[in-house]
């Protein structure tokens, strides 16, 4: 299970983001504890006003649980390993949340403490929260049965992709995979021995090579958005520069985003526009399966949570009438019957719960398999029109290429000047 923390504030913008529809299917507000309010925000809005009485900045720990993608996992299970970060923190007692996530057939959970002290009105302190956290994780995948990633297993087979959340937000604004994006550019440097040749490879992606204001080797994208060279391919400055040169040889940012817009955007940004355009119709079928599964499901939980809710307090009542009252009730306390007969109660209880749980989770996770399984085909039809889209940024630097070839023969030839040709264009289907 994957355990990522902080400490942090916004306590409003965190209660928001846990109880946001737009981006998960279902939202399932688990555990108010600790508080006197029994809502998120509630909640949120006390933890604030308590560390009001205190100089701590940072008041909240925030943390998300995300257990393998294709395993089923109890509820039972989180909250064992809540249990366990709560000890092995110094968190048992403090006020929390816990909020369930769903969506593309994955369930990953929430958890937000409080770290002011009601008694004594000071944080509660979390050093080397991180190291703890993972330990725990790793003993969570032993515990459970789960594939360790490798990461887990040795750091120095950590997946090499993995992005900032800097990196990833910028690589989300651009509209691209930030892990397709990064895979990209270590592809191009691996298979390049030089600046020409690792120019020409990433423009064949899409990407330029330029000069950096201030981070030497940057790629532009066609769209003008700048990623730091040496972050996506996980090198040092020095290294980049002994393998491409010296940066004041190219061009500047400025420079390569006005060549794009001169010589590649416009007409290509017609047909890239297009594509995705034609991306967003396609999806939309499935978009709307998506929508129709997330109403189903609901309306199966509704109607679950209300048929065991009402089993539940039949068989309360049930137990409830064994338990004589009057003379009788008298006469099976002085006897001893009424503690055998509530013992039998509390036992029924115990296991009508279980039953309970065992049964939700078995809907919960027929409803995964649903939702995984439209997954595959939202994942397929994304690779198809990536593809689609990922070609048109390969036309695009043989259109460049193609021009350029076209002046150099011009150059050959010793033309003084260069003489707009006609633009014969490039039949990009």
């Amino acid at each position: 299970m994957i355990l990522k923390a902080s400490q942090r504030s916004g306590a409003k913008q965190l209660g928001l983001h846990l109880l946001k529809t737009e981006e998960n299917e279902h939202v399932e507000i688990h555990e108010v504890s600790g508080f006197v309010s029994e809502s998120v925000m509630g909640a949120m809005n006390e933890a604030y006003a308590a560390a009001r009485g205190t100089k701590c900045q940072r008041y909240l720990f925030s943390m998300s649980l995300s257990p393998p993608a294709h395993e089923s996992v109890r509820v039972e299970t989180f909250e064992k390993a809540l249990g366990d970060i709560e000890e092995r923190l110094g968190l048992t007692g403090q006020p929390r949340i816990v909020v369930f996530h769903e969506k593309e057939g994955r369930r990953h959970c929430h958890a937000v403490w409080s770290r002011i002290d009601a008694e004594t009105m000071t944080a509660k302190e979390l050093p080397f929260f991180k190291n703890k956290l993972n330990e725990i994780a790793k003993q969570l995948y032993l515990e459970n049965g789960w594939s360790m990633p490798k990461g887990f297993a040795n750091p120095k087979l950590r997946d090499a992709r993995n992005f900032t959340l800097d990196e990833w937000q910028q690589a989300k604004r651009a509209g691209l995979d930030p892990r397709e994006l990064k895979s990209a550019v270590q592809e191009c440097w691996k298979q390049s021995d030089g600046a020409a040749a690792f120019a020409s490879a990433l423009e064949e992606r899409g990407l330029f090579l330029a000069r950096g204001d201030r981070r030497g080797f940057v790629a532009v994208t066609i769209d003008g958005d700048v990623f730091a060279l040496a972050r996506m391919i996980d090198a040092k400055s020095k290294d980049v520069a002994s393998r491409l040169g010296n940066p004041a040889k190219l061009r500047s940012v400025e420079e390569t985003k006005q060549f794009i817009g001169e010589q590649i955007a416009p007409r290509l940004s017609s047909y890239i526009a297009e594509a995705k355009r034609i991306a967003h119709h396609n999806m939309q079928p499935l978009v709307a399966k998506r929508e129709a599964l997330k109403v189903r499901h609901q309306a199966e939980r509704q109607a679950f949570d209300k048929s065991i809710t009402a089993r539940w307090n039949e068989e309360q009542r049930i137990r409830s009438s064994r338990l004589r009252k009057g003379i009788a009730g008298a006469w099976d306390f002085l006897t001893g019957k009424y503690f055998k007969t509530r013992k039998q109660n509390e036992m029924e209880a115990k296991f009508a719960r279980e039953r309970d749980s065992h049964e939700r989770h078995a809907l919960i996770h027929a409803q995964h398999k649903d939702r995984q399984a439209l997954q595959e085909l939202v994942k397929e039809n994304r690779r198809k029109e990536a593809e689609r889209i990922l070609g048109l940024y390969r036309d695009a630097a043989k259109f460049r290429q193609m021009r350029e070839g076209e002046r150099d023969t011009d150059r050959d030839r010793g033309s003084i000047t260069l003489k707009p040709k006609r633009d014969r264009g490039l039949d990009l289907g």
